[in-house]
């Protein structure tokens, strides 16, 4: 089994790929009617989804930015986005400012509450803005028709963290439906990107989902371009669309994945 390695970025370099993921993302909805679907998240409007990105970021900042280890306050301090679309695109970059001054003034060993259950703060947090800031772009670009493009290192740090987000001890303890669909005996999944370093090997066991770095045999394997593994395992496009994508082994078991990483889509 050969263990391969991630592309490795810092804090740092994770809140200025959400500076730059955002401002692009404000660009695209600014002005844009409030009421438009969004096909990958079908219960929301283009103002549900930019309410979601802004006030997201501004509770991790405030989460961050005063060391809280309890979320309490900073959930009670949602902050809405704005009911004119004309507002939004300096709302959401000034979101984006709010986090990386935060992240700035803390470091990876501030003691931060994190839902992982693993007790990842400061570096968790990072990576998860990023991952909800590159994932939440390929739902505006669903929604309003535009061309989806990301660097294939960064598409697989966001597949990293959307793998282990889905694969962590809190979010399997906090998703009992998920739980009990995925459990499992050992089948194993094996997901490659195939233009930049990054392959997973995801194992269901009976009391959680293990995930690791490896190149080895899998009941299933799925390759192809980072972006387009990202966007099928977040459910951002159909398989059947990912013309890119290839899958060897048992389809039915990827199937049952795709089906239950429902996290933010239902």
């Amino acid at each position: 089994m050969t263990r391969i390695l991630e592309v490795q970025m810092d804090a740092s370099a994770y809140l200025n790929a959400v500076v730059e993921q955002t401002r692009t993302f404000a660009d695209w909805v600014d002005g844009r009617d409030a009421t438009t679907p969004v096909p990958t998240c079908p219960k929301w409007t283009l103002a549900d989804l930019v309410d979601h990105v802004g006030a997201t970021q501004r509770m991790v900042a405030m989460l961050v930015g005063e060391q809280m280890t309890e979320p309490s306050k900073a959930y009670a301090g949602y902050v809405p986005g704005p009911t004119d679309s004309a507002q939004w695109r300096a709302w959401l970059t000034d979101a984006a400012a709010q986090a990386k001054r935060a992240f700035d003034s803390a470091t990876d060993d501030t003691h931060v509450w994190d839902p992982s259950g693993a007790a990842a703060g400061v570096p968790f947090w990072s990576r998860r803005l990023f991952g909800e800031a590159c994932v939440h772009r390929a739902d505006a670009a669903a929604a309003l028709g535009k061309r989806y493009e990301l660097a294939p290192e960064l598409a697989v740090a966001a597949t990293e963290d959307w793998l282990d987000t889905m694969t962590s001890p809190g979010y399997w303890e906090n998703r009992p439906g998920f739980a009990e669909a995925m459990r499992g005996n050992g089948q194993t999944l094996h997901f490659h990107a195939t233009d930049a370093p990054g392959e997973w090997l995801a194992r269901r066991e009976p009391d959680k989902i293990a995930l690791e770095h490896t190149h080895t045999k899998a009941d299933v394997t799925v390759d192809g371009p980072a972006t387009e593994l990202l966007l099928v395992l977040s459910r951002r496009r159909p398989l059947n669309a990912a013309t890119e994508l290839e899958v060897h082994g048992d389809r039915a078991l990827f199937d049952h994945w795709i089906g239950h990483m429902d996290w933010v889509t239902d």
